[in-house]
């Protein structure tokens, strides 16, 4: 008679004492009772089922935006559920679970009366610019999303990879459609980068100033507002530029800014700047395409020019929750791109030839973080 192998032994926990009293049901069951100890474990229980439940949070807020709940209710006031399901064409019994989900959100407020109406949440939101076209946005994200750990494997095509067509190189491939949705987006979501890029890095002493990546030119019109007499540059992909001469003349800057078509990849940076931003651009590339672009703005700036990086990034040592989880995974979900962190990107930017690195506190982490340095004389 064969003889059967021994079920393996059962692998004893290596967690720390604390961590494994955590993990035993037991104890978070004794943990629940005790006076000094059950408000701790109600809080560490709504946090972790908050996690939990996160994805459909996400999807509530993004069927408000997707049926223009919000919108209407900015717009025409308090509505009842029955009003919006049938501007929605959604069942108005499906309409009260969404309109429920959106209060409990804080995003809408139940009236006494059955209606609903916008709560102070739910206003913020629209008075962002390009939050609404963001979350519009998610519909590939999420789709990505769907299968995190085939994502992690990388196993195939994502949807952001397939929306993000620039980001490959594929710049003569790039249908005009798809470099205006790309524009329009960006446009929209520059608006609080700008604000914010400008408010950690003055742009004191700066004569010239060359936005590479710059998209539509969003930054660069920010900046005209701030610095009249600052001379401007724009560098990206050339079939951008028809949409950054559009925007450019609707801002009344036709002939103020210099445009100039092409990409980082194949050719050198135009000289004449002192300074260069690259706003939300190194986090959209591996390192060695991060790299050659450093090392290409240390050669067109002269000694003594400014290079500001701006874009979201990790917490490094102190991991936190914008660049490690929701553009950790954005940028992963693109195919080439990652988030660094401020200490590593003024390590490559140091390796590029550059020194002085400064990293200003961040005052909303979640839109932006900042780095500026100097090529040196």
């Amino acid at each position: 008679m064969a003889v059967q192998d021994a079920a393996p032994a059962p692998r004893r926990p290596r967690a720390g004492l604390f961590a494994r009293l955590l993990a035993d049901p037991g104890f978070q069951s004794l943990a629940s009772r005790l006076p000094f100890s059950r408000g701790i474990a109600r809080r560490d229980g709504a946090a972790l089922f908050d996690v939990v439940q996160g994805f459909v949070q996400s999807q509530v807020l993004f069927a408000l935006i997707e049926l223009d709940i919000l919108r209407r209710l900015y717009t025409h006031g308090p509505q009842a559920p029955e009003a919006l399901a049938r501007a929605a064409a959604i069942p108005s019994d499906r309409m009260a679970h969404l309109l429920q989900a959106g209060a409990a959100l804080d995003l809408l407020k139940r009236r006494r009366d059955g209606r609903f109406a916008l709560a102070r949440r739910g206003a913020a939101l629209l008075g962002v610019p390009g939050l609404e076209a963001m979350i519009r946005h998610h519909r590939a994200f999420y789709a990505d999303m769907a299968d995190p750990v085939a994502l992690l494997r990388g196993e195939g095509e994502t949807e952001l990879a397939r929306f993000w067509p620039y980001v490959f190189g594929a710049a003569g491939d790039i249908a005009p459609e798809v470099a205006e949705r790309y524009s329009d987006l960006m446009a929209q979501s520059q608006a609080l980068v700008a604000e914010d890029v400008l408010r950690m890095i003055p742009l004191r002493g700066v004569s010239r100033l060359m936005d590479v990546g710059g998209g539509s030119g969003a930054f660069l019109r920010a900046v005209a507002q701030r610095h009249p007499r600052l001379d401007l540059q724009l560098f990206d992909l050339p079939e951008v530029m028809p949409e950054a001469t559009r925007r450019m003349a609707e801002a009344g800057l036709t002939g103020r800014v210099d445009l100039c078509g092409g990409s980082f990849r194949d050719k050198a940076l135009p000289k004449g700047a002192d300074a260069i931003s690259l706003i939300r651009v190194l986090y959209d590339h591996t390192d060695d395409t991060v790299t050659d672009l450093l090392f290409k703005c240390h050669a067109a700036l002269p000694p003594g020019g400014r290079l500001i990086v701006a874009e979201p990034m990790s917490g490094g040592a102190r991991p936190e929750r914008a660049g490690d989880v929701y553009f950790s995974f954005y940028t992963m979900a693109m195919g080439t791109g990652r988030v660094r962190s401020a200490a590593r990107i003024a390590e490559m930017c140091r390796a590029a030839g550059f020194e002085g690195v400064a990293i200003p506190r961040a005052p909303r982490p979640y839109i932006t973080g900042a780095l500026s340095c100097v090529k040196a004389e």
